[in-house]
Order: C-alpha cells, then structure tokens, then sequence
C-alpha cells in the first residue's frame, strides 16, 4: 500500500525508458490538504515527437501483427495485476483526485471491468462476408470484409477519472492492435505511470504505450499534428476539444466533452427513488463528471415533495476527508474550481435565485447545493458548473419540458423518471441527447455501452467495443472466381 508519497517523481514513458529533465517540473497536490502526492518531470516537444517516432515503429514491427490471443491475454494479466492492487490503486486515486475512498474503489473495479471488456473484445474483431450477386454482374465473385489497427493512437485525458477515462483509450486501442501516445492531466498524472507498470509486466511490447507529461498548451500540437498520428481521443472541456479538432486536419477525432444534463421527474414517478439517484447522481467525484445531475425538472404537481427529498438528501450528505469512509462528498480539484462554482452560484443568487441547500465553500470543498428559481439565462443552468450543484425547475407538460430540456447547445445523458412507459420512450425520442436513462439519473455509465454526445458535447462514441471499432479501418477484399 501507498504511504510515502514522496516516492512519486516521474518523467515520460518513450519507447520504455523513463526521461527526465529537471528544467521544468509539477507538482501534484492532494486537493483535500494541499499536500505533495508526488511530481513530474514535462516534457518537451522533442519529447513528444519520440514518442511518436517510438509507437510508430512499434506499430509496424509488432503490434499490427500480434495474434488477437496475446493481444487478448495482455490485457486480462493487466486486469488481473489491477486486481491484486486494487486498494494501492483507490488510495493513489484518492490523493489524487480527492474523491472518497468508496467512490475511488469503484473506479477501480470499473477499470478492471474495462480491461476485461476489451480483452474479450480482441478476439471479436471481425468483418462480413457481402453477397457480390445482389449486384447485376456480381455472379462468380464473392467479397468478405476484415478490420485492421489503424496506428498511431494519441489519447488525451482529464483528470476526473485518471484511471477509467484512461483506460477507455488505452484499453480498445490495444485490444485493436495500435500503439499509443497518452497525455495524462498534469494534475491527476500518477495513477496513469502505475497503470503503464501493469501493462509493462504484463507483456505489452515496449514502446507500444508512451507516456508524456505536462501541461497541454505545451504538447498537444506537436502529438495532434504529426502525421504518424491516425486518431486522435480526447476527453475535456468545449473549447479545448474543438481547438484540437482543428489542429488535427483531416485525422480521425473522437471528443468526449461538456454537458448540463436534464434530469426529469413526472408526477407519476417513484419520488424516493428519484431523489435518492440524483442526489448521487450530482455529487459523484464532487460533481466533476460532464454527465453529473445538474437540471432537475420536476412536475408542478410533485414539485414541493420531490424538492423536499433532495433537500434532505443533500443535507444527509457527508462532505469533508476523502479518506474517511464515511465521506460522501470530497473537495473540488482545486480551490479555484470551487471558487469559480461559487461565483456562478451567487451571480445566481443576484439574480433572483434561491439556496435551499448548501452553497458555502469552505477551501476546495464545495457543499451540494440546490437552487431554486433559477432562469435559463443563468450560467447555473445553460452552461456546465462541473460542480455539485443542482437547479430545480418547475414543470407543466411533457412537450414543455422537452422544450426546456433540449435548450442547450450541449447533450451527452439525460435521466426520466416515471411509471409510464409509453412517456419513457416518447421523450426519450424527443430529448436531444447521446444517451438517456428512464428511472436512472444521468450519471449512470456502463463502460460496454455507446457513450458519447450530440451537439457540442463531442464526436463519436466510446464503449469498449464502440472504441475498437473506431479504432480500426475495413478494408475489401474481392474475388472473382475463375
């Protein structure tokens, strides 16, 4: 287990040798205390370019060719290794990121999921045999389709989930058969170097992952420009994903970004079960999760109950030590992300808005706060707070609130609540989103399933097999039979 944290200075990961510089180093502090979890050495764009040089050649010497079996079996022995460290794991996650120690155990357990998905997933990597004589003069010919790696894959993380966001790059990329380069968060970098280990000792070939680090102003245009580089997977804000969509050209783009998701509660809904799933489902990893619960619109007719469930299920919430079992709620990444949610809860305020939960700040930590009256003008409900903060609506109709919920230039998840089915599907329809969940909060992701928003919120999906799917190419084959 993790108790001298100090031990933790790293550099990059080129071709699997560990470089250095002591020109420029970071610090990673524990958002909870402020003290030092660890540093890292940045690297350079000459960096960035070995790197690149590195997984390129891999890529051709092993990793195109390498049998869907071993490909396969690196990542469960990976999966297998994560396992028997789980707890070294969630602690590092903890110092970290600052979430609770029961929450950083699940995201352990899912990223061991996610390498066991994609292991599977290596050996189902297939094409489809085309019937040629559909065609006029397709007789005597048959066709069969196949899928091969594509290369060079940059992946480029956010420091929310440094280990399952991770891995929903790396993972499908290897079970595909490419080479990657990561550029982990500089300010969640450490759990990505000990995942590297893992696959390190399990058998992945050298130099077919590479790790570079620092900030991203830094190296994200010489990883993106490269034209070794096939695609691009980056996960993070808005603005910074649509910049980078520019300077990747004409190259593959997968962007998962921001979201203000719309949770939904009709009159006819289980409001214990709705209010008990979206309080979680605001509060997860503080609020920092683009599918976190930020619109509540509820039916005028169970306004005043459900608003007194999430009230009271706000106020049981824990906030404080993330190491404490008992925590529910920990601190922000940093005392300035919490000051700007602040900020943004009090212009609210000034403009009409009501706490009626929460809203005092108190360093990194943010309490779970809930606004009422609020108007679709205000930065707490058109924009995403990326915050533990919660608006709620009043509603009359279902075509209302459709209205209402598709108000945004953003749609990753959605969440309905009630008992009528026909209602569940017909506004699951109409909602412009990516995802919805009936009788679920918006914060529910399973990691085999398409995920991935509409609007400004990204491009493409990721899913373990979604992702090995992009990234892989088909190719025809013909035959003419003689």
């Amino acid at each position: 287990m993790i108790s001298q944290t100090e031990q933790f200075y790293f550099g990059s990961f080129i071709d699997g040798k560990e470089v250095k510089s002591e020109d420029r180093v970071l610090e990673v502090l524990n958002p909870y205390n402020n003290q030092l979890v660890g540093r890292i050495s940045c690297a350079t764009k000459e960096n960035a370019e070995q790197a690149i040089t590195a997984a390129h050649r891999v890529f051709h010497e092993s990793m195109k060719r390498m049998a869907a079996h071993r490909r396969s079996d690196i990542l469960r022995r990976t999966a297998d290794l994560l396992e028997k460290r789980n707890e070294e794991f969630a602690n590092l996650l903890v110092q970290e990121t600052g979430k609770p120690i029961r929450e950083a155990r699940v995201e352990v357990d899912r990223s061991i999921q996610i390498l066991r998905f994609a292991s599977e997933g290596a050996k189902q990597i297939h094409g489809e045999e085309i019937q040629l004589d559909s065609a006029h003069g397709g007789e005597n010919h048959i066709a069969i389709t196949r899928r091969y790696p594509i290369g060079v894959v940059v992946a480029i993380t956010p420091f929310n989930l440094p280990l399952s966001l991770v891995l929903h790059k790396l993972a499908p990329a290897i079970a595909a058969g490419n080479t990657i380069v990561l550029k982990p968060a500089e300010k969640t970098p450490l759990c990505s170097v000990l995942l590297y280990k893992l696959f390190e000792e399990a058998g992945l070939p050298k130099g077919a992952l590479n790790i570079v680090m620092g900030p991203g102003q830094d190296l994200v245009e010489p990883l993106i420009k490269d034209s070794r580089i096939k695609r691009v997977t980056f996960t993070g804000s808005g603005p910074v994903g649509w910049k980078l969509k520019e300077l990747a050209g004409r190259k593959n783009v997968t962007l998962e970004l921001g979201s203000n998701a719309p949770n939904i509660v009709f009159n006819d809904a289980d409001l214990d079960t709705a209010a008990a799933s979206l309080v979680q489902g605001g509060v997860v990893t503080s609020g920092q999760a683009c599918i976190s619960v930020q619109r509540i619109y509820v039916q005028k007719h169970v306004y005043p109950a459900l608003l007194e469930k999430l009230v009271q299920g706000v106020k049981e919430l824990r906030v404080g030590n993330p190491m404490d079992e008992a925590t529910d709620v920990g601190p922000m990444i940093t005392e300035a992300a919490a000051v700007r949610a602040e900020e943004w809860i009090n212009e609210a305020v000034q403009n009409g808005a009501m706490i009626v939960a929460g809203g005092q700040r108190h360093g990194n930590l943010l309490e779970p706060t809930v606004l009422t009256n609020v108007t679709r003008e205000m930065k707490v409900v058109c924009k995403e707070i990326f915050a533990p903060v919660f608006s709620v609506i009043p509603f009359d109709t279902e075509e209302e609130v459709i209205k209402q919920a598709n108000d945004s230039d953003l749609g990753i998840h959605a969440g309905i609540f009630t008992k009528d089915i026909n209602r569940a599907f017909r506004v699951a329809e109409a909602l412009e989103m990516g995802g919805v969940w009936i009788n679920e909060a918006s914060i529910r992701r399973y990691d085999h399933i398409p995920y991935g928003g509409v609007k400004q919120s990204g491009i493409g999906k990721e899913g373990v097999s979604y992702a090995i799917e992009e990234m892989t190419e088909t190719k025809f084959i013909g035959v003419k039979l003689l």
